[in-house]
């Protein structure tokens, strides 16, 4: 499931662009949720953001089902909707 997504502007190699903003996710209250309750490691991907002239960065988890609903109903209002 998606648990955090930004975006980042066009800048030459968005991988190394991205360590920063997800290292601070991953620091917060949510993300050091989602890290211990993840039933493994977190995934995360860049896209080409074409609207926007950049990449989009989307950090991806599996959780239980039952932790997906808490997170939704704790966090997901903090996601960044299309």
């Amino acid at each position: 499931m998606l648990v955090h997504r930004f975006r980042l502007g066009d800048v030459e190699d968005a991988q190394i662009y991205a360590a920063g903003p997800l290292m601070d996710w991953q620091r917060s209250e949510s993300g050091m949720w989602v890290m211990e309750h993840a039933l493994r490691v977190p995934e995360w991907r860049t896209t080409d953001d074409l609207y926007q002239w950049g990449s989009a960065v989307e950090v991806h988890a599996e959780l239980t089902p039952e932790d997906e609903v808490y997170f939704y109903m704790r966090w997901g209002d903090e996601i960044e909707h299309r």
